[in-house]
């Protein structure tokens, strides 16, 4: 029987090769002034920026170098101001997503910042609606264009924390799997592992529904195949499917939340500064040992584990109980690096045991897990 479940997105996902050109003259409606964000190549941008302009709006750009923190963020709101922006724009992977939409929540508030942020602040919904945003991602694993949230780096506090509100789903989601042509192997095998994170987790999440578990049942064999494909070479049909899988992901973390890997992987990286989906790619094999450990006397668990090993094992061969290690050996062949290699040291290890508690993705984890459990998930995943 199917029990109640809610279900919200973007106000419009637009998905296809070409889908981005085509949708300029819809962002153009959104206002006659933009601030257009942008990854760490701004020039990357600049066909967007060209057509906005002939479609009559004015643009601003900001680029976003790395990971968004709080100041880069005030920044990005100075920008919007001196710009008098009507709209944000967001052209880029997950972080200048994050930060567009951050910057659109933000800029009609009137409380202080940190009022707003989960954890390090007061957590605070908004007072008044964000400016029309819209994100398109250039590469294929945050499902960052249909969140309703963003993560934040605060310095100070080492801590990477959400802003979080249902008005910060975006207005309009453009994906087009063409604008992740090219993208270089380390990226893909990092963003395609946090993409694929973000199907398993929702799947065996405790908060999963209908609606999540049809978008995850077909998301995960297919991720997992459409990466190991990329991994051998670059294949349209391959990047198409990673960028449905990652916006698979992006609807179904929206809606029944994540797990583990997301909780730790949190704190490890603002306390190490390590880019997000190279955390969760190491962590996840170790994650998903440890929740199937835990819940060994949970039968709905156990069955979807069992799909679970059952695909990774048809995408990567070897033998479905030994799925978890397969996917461990596979990524670190492959070229991902483990927690060392990412400069995470043991005591920020064991701050992120403790903090993990208060994340909001462990609220959605199958299983209860103690701080030993946490422990000795990152040891396997060194």
């Amino acid at each position: 029987m199917t029990g109640p479940f809610a279900f919200a997105t973007a106000g419009d996902i637009r998905f296809g090769r070409g889908a981005a050109r085509e949708a300029v003259p819809a962002l153009a409606a959104m206002g006659d002034a933009a601030l257009l964000v942008t990854g760490g190549t701004p020039e990357r941008a600049d066909w967007l920026r060209a057509a906005l302009e002939q479609a009559g709006v004015r643009v601003t750009v900001f680029a976003v170098p790395g990971e968004p923190d709080l100041p880069l963020i005030e920044r990005g709101m100075a920008a919007a101001r001196a710009s008098a922006a009507q709209s944000v724009i967001a052209l880029g992977g997950g972080a200048a997503i994050d930060a567009g939409k951050a910057i659109a929540a933000l800029l009609p508030a009137v409380r202080p910042v940190r009022d707003h942020l989960e954890v390090v602040g007061k957590g605070l919904t908004l007072e008044h609606d964000p400016l029309p945003f819209a994100a398109i991602p250039t590469t294929a694993g945050t499902g960052a264009e249909v969140t309703r949230n963003a993560v934040i780096a605060v310095p100070e506090a080492r801590r990477k924390v959400s802003l979080r509100d249902a008005r910060m789903l975006p207005k309009l989601a453009i994906v087009d799997p063409a604008l992740t042509d090219g993208c270089p192997r380390g990226v893909t095998l990092a963003s395609g592992l946090d993409a694929i994170t973000q199907v398993i987790e929702p799947y065996l999440s405790s908060r999963a529904n209908v609606m999540t578990d049809a978008l995850c049942r077909d998301a995960i064999p297919k991720g997992l195949a459409a990466l190991r494909d990329l991994m051998g070479g670059e294949q349209a049909g391959a990047r198409d499917a990673m960028a449905w899988v990652s916006l698979c992901g992006g609807l179904a973390l929206a809606n029944s939340g994540l797990g583990v890997v997301h909780g730790l992987a949190g704190p490890l990286g603002g306390l190490s500064g390590a880019a997000h989906g190279t955390i969760c790619g190491a962590l996840l094999p170790a994650g998903l040992r440890a929740n199937a450990r835990a819940g060994q006397g949970d039968a709905r668990l156990q069955l979807r584990m069992g799909e679970v090993r059952g695909w990774i094992a048809q995408a990567l061969g070897g033998a479905a109980p030994d799925a978890f290690d397969t996917l461990h050996r596979w990524s670190r062949a492959a070229g991902l690096p483990g927690l060392d290699a990412q400069g995470i040291t043991e005591e920020m290890r064991a701050q992120a045991a403790d903090a993990a508690v208060q994340s909001s993705s462990m609220k959605a984890n199958p299983v209860a897990l103690s701080r030993a459990d946490l422990s000795n998930l990152m040891e396997q995943a060194r």
